[in-house]
């Protein structure tokens, strides 16, 4: 037997939510919070249920007021609701391994709401100070964004550095917590 019980089969249950920066694809498994997919419309949601599919061997089951998801949809909403907050879920590190994880786990814990980090400083804090890119790469490969806060990672200089929901929605979410001011219009 494993983390998924009896017969060792995971179930994926999945749902999408509205949110202050469009629709969110949520997916659990036993564990906990598995993704988090930007831009929910049917294209993502079939290439995320997709990688779902080939990572767990099994179909993702629609399940919209899930108990599993129950939770990560209140933190959401509350968190877009303008409460500031980290978001302390029970995830399912899955989806990523190695460096990637161990950069990921980090943020998840060391960055915390309204304050943001260089990728290199972020790198440093992992033991490996020279691999700002490597951070970079480990943001974009995310699969849990906005509960991992890749938003959080900025460059440098001051300046936004990359983002997978696109630069439009990483300012969203770092105006949200403050570390930028609302736009006007």
């Amino acid at each position: 037997m494993n983390s998924y019980g009896v017969g060792g089969e995971p179930t994926v249950e999945w749902d999408v939510v509205d949110s202050g920066i469009g629709p969110l694809l949520l997916a659990a498994t036993a564990t906990g919070l598995v993704t988090v997919a930007f831009h929910a419309r049917p294209a993502v949601r079939e290439a995320t249920l997709d990688q779902l599919r080939i990572r767990f061997g099994t179909e993702p089951v629609a399940a919209p007021g899930s108990a599993r998801l129950a939770e990560p949809s209140s933190e959401l909403a509350a968190y877009f609701a303008g409460e500031p907050r980290d978001l302390d879920l029970v995830l399912d590190w899955s989806l990523t391994s190695g460096f990637h994880r161990e950069v990921l786990r980090e943020l998840a814990s060391g960055v915390p709401y309204g304050t943001v980090v260089g990728y290199g400083e972020l790198a440093a804090r992992v033991g490996r100070p020279e691999g700002a890119q490597a951070v970079g790469a480990a943001m974009g490969a995310n699969p849990l964004p906005v509960v991992v806060p890749c938003h959080r990672v900025v460059e440098s200089d001051g300046g936004l550095g990359g983002f997978s929901g696109g630069l439009e929605t990483k300012r969203q979410l770092l105006a949200l917590e403050g570390v930028l001011p609302q736009p006007l219009f």
